[in-house]
C-alpha cells in the first residue's frame, strides 16, 4: 500500500514576533546570522542553516487587510524556535560564541534520549533553543 501522506522535507521557515526590529536585526546580526532581506516596519529575514528565519512585527502582519499577498499571522508574548546544531562540538562552539556576544545562557539540558539543548532569550523574551540531533530519537 503506498503511503497517504504527501513526502514533506522539513520546516522550511520559522517565524518570531518582534516589537522592535531594528533591535532584533543587530541581534541576530551579532549572532552571525545573514540577512537576507527587511522590509520597514514588517519584516527582517534571516538564513538559517539551508532554512530561514522570520522575525515580523505582529501590528502590521495582524492587521493583513484586502490587498495583503498572505494571510494575517501574529503572536504576542514569547515563543520558541529550536535551531539543529549538528554535534556536541559545535553546540560548545555556539557556548562560546553566544558567551562573546554578550548573551546568557538561560538553560542546559542534557536529553535522556542523548541529545542536547542551550537556551537563550532574544531582546523580546523569545526562547530560543540550539539542539543536537538525538533528542527526539532520530
Amino acid at each position: 500500500m503506498a503511503d497517504p501522506t504527501p513526502p514533506i522535507g522539513g520546516i522550511h521557515e520559522a517565524a518570531l514576533y518582534v516589537t522592535d526590529l531594528a533591535r532584533a536585526e543587530r541581534f541576530w546580526r551579532r549572532l552571525g546570522f545573514p540577512l537576507v532581506t527587511r522590509r520597514e516596519g514588517r519584516h527582517v529575514v534571516f538564513r538559517v542553516g539551508v532554512d530561514t528565519l522570520l522575525v515580523f512585527d505582529p501590528r502590521t502582519t495582524l492587521a493583513g487587510g484586502a490587498g495583503a499577498r498572505v494571510p494575517p499571522h501574529g503572536a504576542v508574548g514569547a515563543s520558541h524556535v529550536a535551531f539543529d546544531v549538528p554535534d556536541r562540538d559545535a553546540l560548545e562552539r555556539w557556548r562560546g560564541h553566544l558567551g562573546a556576544a554578550g548573551v546568557v545562557i538561560e538553560r542546559e539540558i542534557e536529553w535522556p534520549s542523548g541529545g542536547r539543548s542551550l537556551y537563550f532569550r532574544d531582546p523580546d523574551g523569545n526562547s530560543i533553543e540550539l539542539i543536537t540531533r538525538g533528542t527526539w530519537g532520530f
